[in-house]
């Protein structure tokens, strides 16, 4: 049986954390910064964790992620 191919563009964007989650980039963050609030820009950076809903589709598109 041939092996399961990742999908490329899900590969690129999120990374599998040790317990099994994903995380990813926010969206909303390379421009207009100026119509959002301090607290939206403050909560923006960094990483977000993805929700657990998404979790299973992802995990067959990132089978050796």
């Amino acid at each position: 049986m041939p092996k399961m191919k990742t999908n490329r563009a899900a590969a690129k964007r999120f990374k599998r954390t040790a317990k099994g989650g994903f995380k990813s980039g926010n969206s909303f963050t390379s421009h207009r910064f100026h119509g959002k609030t301090k607290k939206q820009r403050r909560q923006l950076r960094g990483l977000s964790m993805m929700d657990k809903t998404n979790k299973k589709r992802f995990k067959k598109m990132l089978p050796y992620a």
